[in-house]
C-alpha cells in the first residue's frame, strides 16, 4: 500500500469525527472558551462566574434555583459557584424560609462594569473572525438546537 492509500485510509477513518455533532460542539467549545478566557482575565474571575455576577446585579435578591435555571446548569453546581463569590465578597445570600436568595455586594456592583465590558470585547473578538452575520447566525442557531435537544 502506498503513503498516499495509508493518508486517504485515515482521512476516512477519521471524516466521522467532521460529521459528528458532540465531536464538532466541544471542539467549539474549547475554542470560544479559551477566548472568553482571554476576555475576562481582567476580571478575576471565569467567564461563569461573571455571568452569575451579572445575573445577580441585574436582579437583586434572584433566587438560586431561578440562577441555575438561567444559567443552564444544576443546582450544585450553582452552589459552588456562589460558595466562591461568596468567600470573594461580590455576593451574598439570604435565606428566606425555604428559598435562598443572592444578591449582589457593593464589590460586586461595583465589578460589574469591568464584567459588561469583559463581555463585549469576548462578543467583539468573535465577531471579528466570523463576522457580525455568521456570529449571530451560529448563536441562534445554537440555541434553536439546545432548545430541541432539551425537550
Amino acid at each position: 500500500m502506498t503513503n498516499e492509500n495509508l493518508t486517504n485510509e485515515d482521512d476516512a477513518n477519521e471524516s466521522f469525527l467532521h460529521n459528528c455533532l458532540y465531536f464538532t460542539t466541544n471542539r467549539l467549545s474549547r475554542a470560544i472558551t479559551r477566548m472568553a478566557d482571554e476576555a475576562f482575565a481582567t476580571t478575576g474571575l471565569a467567564p461563569a462566574y461573571g455571568y452569575v455576577i451579572r445575573l445577580v446585579v441585574a436582579k437583586p435578591g434572584i433566587t438560586q434555583k431561578e440562577l441555575s435555571e438561567k444559567l443552564y446548569i444544576t443546582p450544585s453546581t450553582l452552589t459552588r459557584f456562589i460558595d466562591k463569590l461568596e468567600g470573594k465578597r461580590l455576593v451574598e445570600r439570604k435565606v428566606q424560609g425555604k428559598t435562598v436568595l443572592v444578591y449582589p455586594t457593593e464589590k460586586g456592583r461595583e465589578l460589574e462594569p469591568t464584567i459588561r465590558a469583559a463581555s463585549k470585547k469576548l462578543l467583539q473578538t468573535y465577531q471579528d473572525i466570523l463576522g457580525v452575520e455568521a456570529a449571530v447566525l451560529l448563536t441562534q442557531t445554537q440555541e434553536a438546537t439546545s432548545d430541541q435537544l432539551e425537550r
